[in-house]
């Protein structure tokens, strides 16, 4: 369906930034491949490069047997693509942007409806709404309609998410799972590193490379270090008390908690005594299992 090789791209008078630095991928028809990275890891300089929109230094993407910078006007008929920054026409209404972009691709919102029905029912009643009024999650609503309004074969939604409550972004996911049983196959990028379970396969990108892919199990199964979640007060404080031990080799703050990474031979009620000798009481030490973060953590130090 996807299939990336060796793809490089640049900016810069004399090519000084590099936003990829050969990246190869495949996505299989029908799944949802996640690319999960902080921002400015190269995301958007990929996805715009499947969207054909810029291109690559060298490298190939070929898009449904479709060569990207070849057959760029017919890989755009099979696509539907969401930038991260919401791009519709501010001062048209709702009805008018969908319109728009149906009459661009020849088709009508009539003819297409069942594939938006789920999604522009929760935005219909605001129809006549200009889009530049909406709020965050309904204009990410829009967008995707807008999106799949010609029924393409391949979605590619760069950080879609971003900026959204976490409300509409349970319910964003919800949308791509029930487009995906229609056979549409994914693509989607996301600096929310919870997002990860949602996808059937994903790539942790990070300096315009993929440091690691997997099915996000699969990522987790590939974690080897001994992992310690540690709680207590003054956690800034505990944060470089922990740093300077010399048997904790990582330790980054996760909300409330901190987690550690730790040499082996290291047991929890020696560190637990070494923070009470430096002042700390009611520490809460306690072995977990690793999320798709403390992953991308352990791939990056």
């Amino acid at each position: 369906m996807i299939e990336v090789k060796d793809l490089h791209k640049s900016y810069g008078r004399h090519g000084k930034a590099n936003a990829l630095n050969g990246i190869t991928f495949t996505v299989k028809k029908g799944e949802i491949f996640g690319v999960i990275g902080p921002d400015g890891a190269g995301k958007s300089s990929l996805f715009r490069i499947l969207a054909s929109l810029i291109l690559p230094d060298s490298g190939t993407v070929t898009i449904n047997g479709f060569e990207v910078i070849k057959d760029y006007q017919k890989i755009r008929q099979i696509i539907g693509y969401m930038p991260g920054r919401f791009s519709l026409y501010q001062d048209l209404s709702v009805e008018e942007n969908l319109k728009f972009f149906a009459t661009l691709f020849n088709t009508t919102i009539e003819e297409n409806y069942y594939l938006i029905k789920d999604i522009y029912q929760q935005i219909e009643p605001f129809k006549n709404r200009r889009a530049g009024a909406l709020s965050g999650g309904m204009k990410q609503k829009l967008a995707l309609s807008c999106a799949l309004i010609h029924k393409p074969e391949i979605l590619i939604l760069d950080e879609p998410t971003t900026g959204v409550d976490p409300v509409s972004r349970k319910e964003f996911w919800d949308m791509l799972d029930r487009l995906k049983e229609q056979g549409i196959t994914i693509l989607v990028s996301t600096a929310y590193m919870d997002e990860a379970s949602r996808c059937d396969r994903i790539a942790l990108i990070l300096e315009g490379k993929f440091i690691g892919s997997n099915t996000p199990q699969g990522i987790i199964d590939d974690y080897s270090e001994i992992l310690w979640s540690v709680i207590g007060g003054k956690m800034s404080t505990l944060l470089s008390v922990l740093r300077n031990h010399p048997k904790v080799k990582s330790s980054f703050a996760f909300g409330d908690k901190l987690h550690i990474t730790v040499k082996e031979g290291l047991q929890t009620f020696d560190l637990k005594q070494y923070l009470l000798n430096k002042g700390f009481n009611n520490v809460c030490i306690d072995p977990i299992q690793p999320t798709i973060e403390d992953c991308f953590m352990a791939l990056t130090s």
